[in-house]
């Protein structure tokens, strides 16, 4: 992977997302490729930021968050950012776990409510 680079085009399909998102991170300063008059090219690291980004998104990051942290990457290191991403993926992780809990709520006061008029209908 250390030749590989990629057309703008080819970098849309291999992550499975529209022109306008990859224009889009590219404005917002998540991805950096290199320019040759109007075709863009994206090297290794900028395959490995995508990657990075599109997980994030997963789990439920903001873009800005997602900036910032690949932003401590540039200024000051691997460390650093690690150790940023603990605390970031601590705090989603509580987040998510709240979610969760307020999904399994919903789920069981939806079940009740629908099996509540389907015992009307059938009696």
């Amino acid at each position: 992977m250390a030749d590989q680079r990629l057309s703008f085009k080819e970098m849309c399909a291999r992550f499975d997302v529209t022109p306008r998102t990859l224009r889009y991170y590219e404005y917002i300063e998540l991805l950096h490729p290199e320019k040759d008059g109007r075709s863009r090219f994206y090297g290794p690291r900028e395959i490995a930021r995508m990657t990075l980004i599109l997980r994030g998104r997963r789990w439920g990051f903001s873009l800005e968050e997602i900036r910032q942290w690949l932003l401590i990457y540039d200024e000051q290191g691997t460390e650093a950012q690690m150790r940023e991403w603990l605390r970031l993926a601590d705090r989603q992780l509580d987040t998510l776990r709240k979610e969760q809990a307020q999904i399994v709520e919903a789920i069981s006061e939806l079940q009740e409510t629908r099996d509540g008029v389907a015992s009307t209908l059938d009696g």
